[in-house]
């Protein structure tokens, strides 16, 4: 089992590899090719743009006794809609699919459907003088769950923003989200958590992208923090005249909740591109 120091170590090596290859790629000057406007526009999470990403994540050292282990695949699509010429409504799902083991002692094995996590974005349909891309809308949770041990069985919702600025090949930004529960099983704790993920990534003109961001939880109700960084390489490709994007990872648990992931865990990702 990994250590805290041993798996820090494995990702500063592994984000001093990454981002090597983005600054040396930085110094290529080309016009864009149409894979690296693709790749540029998937990093932009309001972009006018549907994408339909499966996530693959992997956690393990879950629970008191630290030998349980999760695997989840979140489906995500991304649907853009039209309101006018200057406004866009973004649909962003999250639908998790997943399989847990010993989470705590007894609890055996579950598998089956999570909660689903339903974003809507109002966005500018063109960045701001200064440059600035935003979003901002409701978040709704909602208890899809098909096992007790996989949701919260509790109604969610709350504000959800962005704001992010592409220059070059860089994207940065960062996006907050806050749901409180407003319904749903009384015996069940109540949901209270924000939602942090600042994010920087480089694509260069080979549709490479190399990406840096958190995805950091507080719980106001236990006090407690979750701190993920994942750092993440992914390339634009076309097969049959489809872009998709193949991205692969991995996460360190910088903080973790009592009882929850910590050390090591990855992330591969294939996400499908439908520009219009």
């Amino acid at each position: 089992m990994l250590t805290r120091l041993t798996g820090f170590k494995i990702l500063v090596g592994s984000l001093c590899l990454v981002f090597a290859g983005a600054f040396s790629a930085q110094a290529q000057e080309a016009p864009d090719s149409e894979e690296e406007r693709l790749a540029k526009r998937l990093a932009n999470p309001v972009a006018a743009l549907i994408s339909v990403p499966f996530q693959f994540n992997y956690d393990s050292d879950i629970g008191p006794a630290d030998d349980g282990e999760r695997v989840t695949l979140n489906i995500q699509p991304v649907i853009p809609i039209k309101l006018n010429n200057d406004w866009n409504i973004i649909s962003r799902t999250i639908v998790p699919v997943i399989w847990q083991d010993d989470i705590f002692p007894g609890a055996g094995d579950q598998f089956g459907i999570g909660d689903v996590l339903q974003s809507f974005f109002f966005s500018p349909s063109a960045p701001t003088a200064g440059g600035i891309i935003w979003g901002a809308g409701p978040v709704f949770r909602l208890p899809t769950a098909t096992d007790d041990l996989l949701g919260a069985e509790k109604w969610g919702l709350g504000p959800t923003a962005l704001a992010l600025r592409q220059a070059g090949g860089w994207t940065y930004g960062g996006l907050v989200t806050h749901v409180w529960s407003v319904a749903g099983d009384d015996d069940r704790a109540d949901i209270n958590a924000t939602f942090l993920q600042p994010f920087v990534s480089f694509t260069n003109d080979d549709a490479w992208t190399f990406s840096l961001q958190t995805e950091t939880v507080y719980d106001w109700e236990s006090e407690e923090w979750a701190v993920p960084i994942n750092i993440a390489v992914s390339k634009l490709l076309a097969i049959g005249g489809l872009p998709i994007s193949i991205q692969g990872g991995l996460r360190y648990w910088a903080e973790s909740a009592d009882s929850g992931p910590e050390d090591l865990g990855f992330r591969l990702a294939v996400t499908f591109l439908f520009p219009r």
